[in-house]
C-alpha cells in the first residue's frame, strides 16, 4: 500500500509505548531455544522476530527467513551446531544477493558442514548441524557484528567453548558488547581483551526471566519527529539510560540538533528546543549506521547540512541504504553525495512537495521519511514495510496526529 502523509499539527504532544528491541529479541530467542528455562517479555512484535521464533521452534527441513538478514546469520550458527539437524536456509530475493560467506567460512574452522545451493557465498545455503568440539576461530574485524554475535551466542554450548580472534579495527562494538552482556546475564563466563573474545562453556543456566528494553532504532524516527516539529514534548516507553543498544546513542546525537532527552521512570521524554542554533554536523556512526537515515533526513527537513562516515555496512543491508538515500533524497531536491562509507548532504531550504518515496523492502526507508510530513506532504510506497520491525508505526503516527490516508 501507498501512504500519503501530512499534517497540520505542529506542536506535537504524545505518549508512545514502543514495542521490545529486535535486536535484543533476537538474540534472546536464539538463547531460550539454547537453555528453554529462560522465559522473556516485552519481545518485539516484528516480522523479523516473527519469523526467528517460528524458525527455532519448527521443524521444516526448508526455512524461510524472507526479508530478516539478523534470522539468517543467528540461525545460520544455530543450525550448525545442532548436531544431527540438517536444514536448507532461504529467503527473499534480496536475501539471496546478501553475503554469507565470512560466516560460512568462520563455522568452517569450527569444522562445520555448509554448502551452497545457488550462487557461492549466498543463500540459500544447506547446514548439517554436528557436534562441536574445536573453539578456535579467527574473523576480520570490520565485518557486521551480527556474524560476530551469532558465533557468540551459540559458544557456550560447544564442548569447548570459543575463542574468536578479530583482526583489524572492530566495527559495532556496541552490538557485540549487547550480547556479550546478555551472555553475562545468564551467568555464562565471557572476556573481551584487546581483539579477542572468549565465551566459556556452560551445560545449563539457571530459570530467568528476561525482560527486553524498548527498540532504541525505533525510537530514533520519534526524535526526528520532535527535530523538525516546531514545538514537540512526546515521551516514550520503555527505556534505560544505561541501554545495551547502541542506538542509545540518539541521546547525544540528537541534543546536536535541537532535542533534549530526559530520563524518568524507564521513559523518555523528547522535548524540541526553542530557538535552537544549528549547523552542519559531522557524525561518525561506525557503531550505529542504522539511524543514519533517520539522521539524514532530520538534516534535510532543518535546512542544514550532515557529513556521516562509518557506514560502511549499509551497502549490503535490506537494500544498498547509501545508494537508495541518494535517489530518494535527490527526489526531493536535496543536493547529496555517497561513497562506500560515507554520506553528504549539502544545506537546502527546499523540499519538493508530494514526493513518492520508494523503499526497496526496507523498513527504515519507510520510517526515516516519515517525519518529512511536518514539512511538506510526502507519499510513502509500499508502507506495509514497517512490520519488518515496527508494526505499529503508522498507527503511532495517527496518536501524533498525522492524517495518514491510504492511495
Amino acid at each position: 500500500m501507498n501512504l500519503l502523509l501530512q499534517t497540520t499539527q505542529h506542536n506535537l504532544q504524545g505518549q508512545i509505548a514502543v514495542t521490545g528491541s529486535k535486536s535484543e529479541t533476537n538474540r534472546l530467542l536464539l538463547l531460550k531455544a539454547l537453555f528453554p528455562n529462560i522465559t522473556l517479555a516485552n519481545t518485539s512484535n516484528s516480522d523479523d522476530s516473527e519469523v526467528m521464533q517460528k524458525a527455532l521452534i519448527g521443524n521444516d527441513e526448508i526455512v524461510d527467513i524472507h526479508h530478516a538478514g539478523t534470522a539468517m546469520r543467528f540461525l545460520t550458527a544455530y543450525f550448525a551446531v545442532n548436531d544431527g539437524r540438517e536444514v536448507v536456509m532461504t529467503g527473499s530475493t534480496r536475501m539471496q544477493e546478501r553475503p554469507i560467506k565470512i560466516l560460512v567460512e568462520a563455522l568452517g574452522q569450527l569444522g562445520v558442514e555448509i554448502t551452497y545451493e545457488k550462487e557461492e557465498g549466498y543463500p540459500p545455503i544447506r547446514i548439517k548441524g554436528k557436534k562441536v568440539t574445536a573453539s578456535k576461530v579467527t574473523l576480520a574485524a570490520n565485518v557486521s557484528s551480527q556474524y560476530i554475535s551469532a558465533l557468540l551466542l551459540v559458544a557456550s554450548k560447544l564442548e569447548n567453548g570459543l575463542e574468536l580472534t578479530l583482526e583489524g579495527e572492530i566495527t559495532s562494538i556496541p552490538y557485540i558488547k549487547m550480547t556479550l552482556a546478555l551472555l553475562t546475564d545468564l551467568n555464562i563466563h565471557t572476556s573481551f581483551e584487546g581483539n579477542v573474545i572468549k565465551v566459556y562453556p556452560k551445560a545449563e543456566v539457571a530459570s530467568k526471566e528476561m525482560v527486553v528494553e524498548s527498540d532504541w532504532s525505533s525510537a530514533s524516527y520519534f526524535f526526528s519527529l520532535v527535530a523538525l516539529a516546531d514545538a514537540a514534548t512526546i515521551t516514550l516507553s520503555s527505556y534505560k539510560e544505561n541501554s545495551l543498544q547502541g542506538d542509545s546513542e540518539l541521546v547525544s546525537l540528537y541534543e546536536k540538533l535541537g532535542v533534549k532527552t530526559t530520563f524518568q521512570n524507564n521513559k523518555i521524554t523528547l522535548v524540541k528546543q526553542p530557538n535552537f542554533n544549528y549547523e552542519t554536523v559531522n557524525f561518525e556512526l561506525n557503531n550505529t549506521p542504522d539511524i543514519a537515515q533517520t539522521i539524514v533526513v532530520t538534516c534535510l527537513g532543518l535546512g542544514i547540512g550532515c557529513h556521516l562516515t562509518g557506514l560502511h555496512t549499509l551497502k549490503i543491508k535490506e537494500t544498498d541504504r547509501l545508494e537508495a538515500l541518494r535517489i530518494e533524497l535527490t527526489k526531493l531536491g536535496a543536493t547529496i553525495s555517497v561513497t562506500n562509507d560515507s554520506l553528504t548532504l549539502t544545506a537546502s531550504s527546499t523540499i519538493n512537495h508530494n514526493i513518492k518515496i520508494a523503499t526497496y523492502n526496507d523498513h527504515r526507508m519507510a520510517m526515516a521519511f516519515a517525519p518529512l510530513a511536518l514539512k511538506v506532504p510526502i507519499i510513502i510506497e509500499n508502507a506495509e514495510v514497517v512490520s519488518k520491525s515496527y508494526p505499529d508505526f503508522w498507527n503511532d503516527l495517527k496518536v501524533l496526529d498525522f492524517e495518514i490516508s491510504e492511495l
